[in-house]
Formats: structure tokens, C-alpha cells, sequence
């Protein structure tokens, strides 16, 4: 009975020790497994980070190359239109450089004009109805100093020479008055004057009882009748604005 009760006891412990073997043996490859998928995965992760960071770089990549491309064609449109601002330019100053050419050629030609205009000036005075004639001699005579002047440009020369026949122009309208003297029989007589433009121009004793009116085609006073005396003193308080304007009836000498 005691020889039994052993073998029992030694079987089981046999059994026990084959179980707690068999038991390490299978424990070893799962651990193997669970270490070994462990890795995978953690190899997975750092794997996707990386193909993250790529995807991140190349997107910032990506968005700088079509920033270039941007700039690029701005850049693109900005150099052509600098291109056509200097071809302009360059043909500005081609016109330069001709008009540059020419100055001396056109201050040749407007020298000699100038002289002829001024000329032309005195003469036309000389035969124009002679009304502020010490004013407008003195007009001319300044302008001949003028172009004796090496300090005045050329074309301020011009400029005050065309403000001269300006100035003459205008004399052509419009209504004015003064006073003077006239020669009348030889004897001075103390009379207002009065111009209506370069059609009329005439003259009236102070005390109102004569009046005369200028024949350019004479080059004298003309007496004029008494019907013309009212008419007259009417004009000159309407030149120096002592009279509202109004129809006055003047002597005109008709066309030839």
C-alpha cells in the first residue's frame, strides 16, 4: 500500500513538473509575438510621422513654389511695363535732342522777325488814329532796348513783343476818355477827348461849345455842328463812367 501511495505521489510530481515545462515552453513564443507586434506597430507609428512630416514639407513646399510662380508673373508684368516707360522715354528724349538740334535755327529765324514785327508796330501807330501816341511810341522804343539786351532771353523777347500787339488789340474796343489840348486856328484849346474803339474819336472844348472829330484820311480835327455837342458830352461821361451806357449818335467816316 505504501509502495503505490509512492508511485502515485512520484507520477503526479512527474505530471506537475511536465505541465509547469510545457506551460514555459508555449509562454516563450507568445511573449515573442506580443514583443515582435509591439515593435511593428511602434515601427508603424515613427513610419507615419515621418510620411506626416514629408506630406507637411512638401505641402510648405509646394505653397512656396506657387508663391514664385506668382511672383514670378508679377514681376513679369512690372518689367514690361518698366520696358515700355523706358522706350518711351528713350523717345522722348530722341524728340529732345532734335528740338535741342533746331534752337539755334529757330532763334536765327525769330531774331529777324522780332525786328519786323516792332517795325510794323511803329508804322501802324504812326498811321493809326493818333490817340495815346506818347504811350504807345514809348511801347516800341522799350522794345528795341529790349532786344539789345543779352540778359533777356529770346523768348521773353518774343513774349513782350507779342503783349505789345496785345495791347494795340485790344485798343480796338471798347470806349475811353482823357484830356489834352488841340491846336485850333493857333490857338490851344483845354478840351476832354473821348474814343470809341478806332471808329471814332473826337474832342470838346471845356466850356461844351465846340467839339471836333479826327479825319485820319486829313489827319487834322474836323469841326463838328452843334448837333453833336449833347451827343459828345454824353459819350465822355459814359467812358468815365458818370453815365449808365446808352445809344449816342456820333460822326463815322464811312469806308472808301
Amino acid at each position: 500500500m505504501s509502495v503505490k501511495i509512492r508511485k502515485s505521489l512520484v507520477a503526479t510530481a512527474l505530471l506537475g513538473a511536465t505541465a509547469f515545462a510545457s506551460s514555459n515552453v508555449i509562454a516563450d513564443p507568445l511573449n515573442d509575438v506580443q514583443k515582435v507586434g509591439q515593435q511593428t506597430q511602434k515601427a508603424a507609428q515613427k513610419s507615419q510621422e515621418k510620411i506626416d512630416n514629408i506630406f507637411g514639407q512638401t505641402q510648405e513646399l509646394v505653397g512656396e513654389y506657387r508663391s514664385v510662380v506668382d511672383e514670378t508673373e508679377l514681376l513679369k508684368v512690372y518689367n514690361d511695363h518698366v520696358e515700355r516707360l523706358v522706350m518711351d522715354q528713350r523717345a522722348g528724349i530722341e524728340s529732345f535732342d532734335r528740338q535741342i538740334g533746331t534752337i539755334e535755327k529757330t532763334k536765327q529765324d525769330v531774331v529777324p522777325l522780332m525786328y519786323r514785327m516792332i517795325d510794323t508796330l511803329e508804322q501802324f501807330i504812326k498811321a493809326d488814329v493818333p490817340f495815346d501816341t506818347e504811350t504807345r511810341m514809348g511801347r516800341v522804343e522799350k522794345l528795341r532796348g529790349l532786344l539789345s539786351n543779352s540778359k533777356v532771353t529770346t523768348s521773353e523777347k518774343f513774349r513782350q513783343v507779342l503783349d505789345a500787339y496785345t495791347i494795340e488789340t485790344g485798343y480796338s474796343s471798347g470806349i475811353a476818355a482823357s484830356q489834352g489840348s488841340l491846336e485850333i486856328s493857333g490857338k490851344n484849346i483845354n478840351v476832354d477827348f473821348a474814343r470809341l474803339g478806332r471808329i471814332a474819336y473826337v474832342a470838346q472844348s471845356f466850356d461844351m461849345k465846340h467839339a471836333w472829330v479826327w479825319n485820319n484820311d486829313s489827319k487834322q480835327w474836323d469841326a463838328l455842328g452843334e448837333e453833336y455837342l449833347k451827343p459828345i458830352k454824353d459819350m465822355i461821361r459814359i467812358a468815365r463812367n458818370q453815365a449808365a451806357p446808352d445809344l449816342v449818335a456820333l460822326p463815322i467816316f464811312g469806308a472808301e
